[in-house]
């Protein structure tokens, strides 16, 4: 069997561990969207009277639905394109025209608005939706209720981001360091299996592809420190709980900047070391399990 040709049996154990890996680091986000969602929901009812606050709960999820550290701001660019998009909509109802011309006239212009502010997608999604559904429903109401729900549901996301929720910055780069290093160790371990004495053959070239497909990562663990570490240095700016913790935050962004040459170099360990004469092999198992070791005690 060439190398490429990995198991797939055991490729399909894989995906499934690595789906319920996902699902396991999902499950508190994802509860948090709920609950604000049922939050939102319940005081834009109260507030709202006969009308169906629909939006107010899909604002505080679209507010959480961002990496941790970004969420509250996630939350402020929301709120930043629906009152675009629904402000440059009311506007073109007040000209002549409408129908389709007032419709690519919002659209366009809360759009290029939300662009000149600083491309991000969500303003540019929001403003250009807040324009849309203001100009074809053509009720001047519509347009106070959206924001009185986005008020509601971005209120709700910064309540939970910023006081009952807000991650501890270092703690979030900590986790994200321990998976990748655990990953690392693991496809270490598996470059071990595939050099050990009697394994130079088909069982080789199959245990060396399992090792490298495992290296890949493709639960991508060194980019989620990378994306720890720029939430670990903007979350301070923006959380009121952790503003006086940037310091020490800045430290650990700085240890955690080295753990992606660490996975390039584990990575070309897998794809050179079949490569070894089967004399060097015994002493290179050796050294890669004590790598792997250490990767595990860190």
């Amino acid at each position: 069997m060439p190398p490429a040709a990995a198991d797939p049996g055991a490729r399909l154990r894989a995906a499934g561990a690595a789906a319920l890996h996902r699902l396991a680091g999902a499950f508190w986000p994802l509860s948090q969207q709920t609950a604000a969602a049922v939050v939102a929901w319940t005081i834009a009812d109260a507030v709202g009277g006969a009308r169906q606050p629909f939006f107010a709960p899909i604002a505080a999820v679209i507010a959480l639905n961002a990496a941790r550290g970004r969420r509250g701001v996630n939350a402020l660019h929301l709120l930043t394109g629906v009152i675009l998009g629904i402000g440059v909509g009311e506007l073109t109802l007040i000209g002549p025209g409408g129908g389709t011309a007032s419709m690519a006239a919002a659209v366009f212009v809360a759009t290029a608005l939300a662009a000149a502010l600083g491309e991000n997608r969500l303003v540019i999604a929001q403003a250009a939706a807040g324009a849309v559904l203001t100009v074809g429903v053509g009720d001047d109401q519509l347009g106070v209720y959206r924001i009185v729900d986005a008020l509601i549901g971005a209120g709700v996301a910064l309540v939970f981001t910023q006081l009952l929720f807000t991650p501890e910055p270092v703690a979030l780069l900590r986790r994200a360091e321990t998976a990748a290093l655990d990953w690392a160790a693991a496809g270490l371990e598996a470059v071990a299996r595939a050099l050990a004495p009697g394994d130079a053959g088909e069982r080789g070239g199959r245990l060396a592809a399992e090792a490298i497909e495992t290296l890949r990562d493709p639960d991508d663990r060194v980019g989620d420190v990378d994306r720890m570490r720029r939430a670990t240095t903007t979350l301070p700016r923006f959380s009121l709980a952790w503003r006086l913790r940037g310091g020490h935050s800045a430290r650990e962004v700085e240890h955690a900047d080295r753990l992606g040459l660490l996975g390039a170099a584990c990575l070309m360990l897998a794809r050179t070391a079949p490569a070894a004469v089967p004399d060097g092999r015994a002493v290179l198992v050796r050294a890669v399990r004590e790598i792997a070791e250490v990767l595990r005690a860190l």
